[in-house]
């Protein structure tokens, strides 16, 4: 046994060699790929596909091909606002302000028109990932990665916001990968509804995870309503119906062609959609769809194409546009990554024949450049929003801008 004058050294020494060993097997040991490489098989491990950057700082209309733009005839798009970075979801207050999101930066943007001018102010800062907006009598909600506040009066505040208040934290207690964004909406119950989509490209979920939930903002009392959904960042109410309808993006990596991101409707509580077994209602997983049928799960309406990422989507209510238009769902494309030949980047309208059926065209395209390029586009469409006299706003987070839709009879 040692003299206990040399105890103390050889246990400072161990602790070395133990901290010294610890961080030479942490140096050595591969570090995981990023969650959009997961699923990838071992002849894709080379592939130079990969997700598109925003520019952060935003981009002048000026720069841009935004002559390039189309939309059907009698309609007319123009650039509403610009000097938005990373714009993306919308919300309407009750003074006509226009409250937008972001998703890769941390503010809250207001667009306000004064003396015949619209004017952008940047009126949150500082904000995890606040992707999710919904005004409502009065009170800003935001959706940030981990919790949702609230911000009552704000609209008459502009210029000194009112401190958050919180509706529910812990929305991200794993700090989680992936798909850690919040789409956020306001349902016919009064109650909050918000995504938590899954953690990586193809992984199995916590219980949370890969869903939509919704809040009580009076009690703050939480549900989950629907499961299986990868990735929604859009949602919406049928004005008639009151069924939740959603947007979900597929898995990567199987392929160019599949799976197909998708439209849902919602005819009850409780159902699940299939992520991570099954994919577009009718494909199983290769790894976790063993021993599975897509049989024990919802299927989709529609199949809106493979990797072409539909996020914000809303129904038509307003008056401006031909009656036909009326109760289509507009879906904002933002656009694929993950495919050899890029596809999406427009705004898309879905509308109904006389049984329902559901069907899809093009109605705000351009974007889309050179769909072989890397990148391929000008452009991202990220959420539209119906205004009160009936024109459509299209937010493009790539740019920073809101173009708006309107229609004018001939």
């Amino acid at each position: 046994m040692l003299p206990a004058a040399f105890r103390p050294l050889v246990s400072v020494t161990s602790a070395l060699v133990c901290a010294l060993t610890a961080s030479l097997a942490q140096a050595q040991a591969p570090a995981a790929p990023p969650s959009w490489q997961q699923g990838r098989s071992a002849e894709q491990e080379k592939s130079t596909l990969h997700p598109f950057a925003i520019e952060v700082t935003g981009k002048s209309a000026k720069l841009l091909p935004v002559d390039k733009l189309k939309v059907p005839t009698g309609f007319k798009v123009e650039v509403w606002a610009e000097g938005l970075p990373g714009a993306r979801s919308m919300a309407l207050g009750d003074k006509g302000t226009v409250f937008v999101g972001t998703r890769q930066l941390k503010d809250v943007y207001a667009v306000v028109d004064r003396d015949g001018k619209r004017e952008v102010k940047t009126l949150l800062k500082g904000l995890e990932s606040p992707n999710g907006i919904v005004f409502s009598k009065g009170t800003l909600y935001v959706a940030e990665h981990h919790r949702i506040t609230r911000y009552d009066g704000i609209e008459g505040q502009l210029d000194n916001p009112p401190q958050a208040k919180v509706v529910i934290d812990g929305l991200d207690p794993q700090n989680q990968p992936g798909h850690f964004w919040k789409f956020l909406a306001l349902g016919p119950d009064g109650k909050l509804y918000y995504n938590v989509g899954a953690p990586g490209n193809i992984v199995m979920p916590s219980y949370f995870q890969a869903s939509i939930s919704r809040v009580d903002p009076k009690t703050g009392i939480t549900e989950t309503y629907v499961q299986g959904v990868r990735n929604s960042v859009g949602f919406d109410w049928h004005p008639k119906t009151k069924e939740l309808w959603f947007t979900n993006h597929a898995r990567d990596w199987l392929g160019d062609d599949s799976p197909n991101d998708t439209l849902h409707r919602v005819a009850k509580k409780g159902v699940n959609f299939g992520y991570p077994y099954c994919h577009q209602g009718d494909t199983l997983d290769p790894e976790f769809g063993k021993n599975r049928s897509c049989a024990e799960f919802t299927p989709p309406t529609l199949k809106l194409g493979a990797h072409v990422a539909p996020i914000g989507m809303r129904f038509y209510t307003g008056k401006m546009f031909p009656a036909e238009y009326q109760n289509n769902i507009f879906i904002a494309f933002r656009g694929s990554w993950n495919r050899t030949i890029k596809q999406g980047y427009n705004v898309t309208r879905v509308s109904f024949d006389a049984n329902g059926k559901p069907k899809m065209e093009p109605f705000l395209t351009g974007f889309l450049q050179d769909e072989k390029a890397d990148p391929p586009m000008w452009g991202r469409p990220a959420d539209v929003m119906v205004m009160r006299d009936g024109s459509l706003l299209v937010s493009d987070d790539h740019n920073g801008i809101i173009y708006r839709v309107s229609y004018a009879k001939k």
